[in-house]
């Protein structure tokens, strides 16, 4: 596998072999180390290669190695052909693992006096773990306007506030 350096946070494996895309991936040069300590990267290729997939794969900074696609890996792919896929796999099942980037503008002394208080809000306000999350459940209709217009499409039918003001 060759990588190529694009910049300095940049980097690029071509399209080669059975890839049907070109992968790129968003690291420091110490990430990518240790991105490159599993098989994050060949997962990546893996997901470059699933039919229908489109433009390329991304690879996050916080990406490391799953359970056939890496975690923290993007894909696109075409819904509208034959050769389009669903893949759970590349959503990822350990919500909260571990991720390698955090920007704050706390200083360390800072953070240190009030880490316990950060860490319990993070646990209070990002779902984590299996079966965690809002109480918000969406009828099939709500999902299929999710779906073709996203979350503005709800507010835009009023779908979606009426549910959050209930809660």
């Amino acid at each position: 596998m060759k990588l190529k350096k694009v910049n300095k946070y940049i980097w690029e494996i071509e399209k080669e072999g059975k890839m049907n895309v070109p992968i790129t991936i968003f690291a420091s040069e110490p990430i990518l180390k240790k991105i490159m300590q599993d098989k994050t990267l060949e997962q990546a290729k893996n997901m470059a290669m699933m039919p229908g997939v489109v433009k390329g794969i991304i690879v996050l900074p916080d990406s490391h190695q799953g359970y056939g696609a890496c975690i923290g890996g993007v894909a696109a792919y075409d819904l509208n052909s034959n050769k389009g896929v669903v893949s759970p796999g590349q959503i990822g099942y350990d919500i909260n693992c571990g991720v390698r980037l955090l920007v704050s503008n706390l200083k360390t002394s800072e953070f240190m006096e009030k880490r316990e208080d950060v860490i319990n809000e993070l646990f209070k306000n990002i779902p984590s773990g299996v079966g965690k999350g809002s109480g918000l459940r969406l009828t099939v209709a709500e999902l299929d306007v999710f779906w073709r217009r996203g979350w503005r499409g709800l507010l835009k039918k009023d779908m979606l506030r009426s549910k959050i003001l209930r809660e």
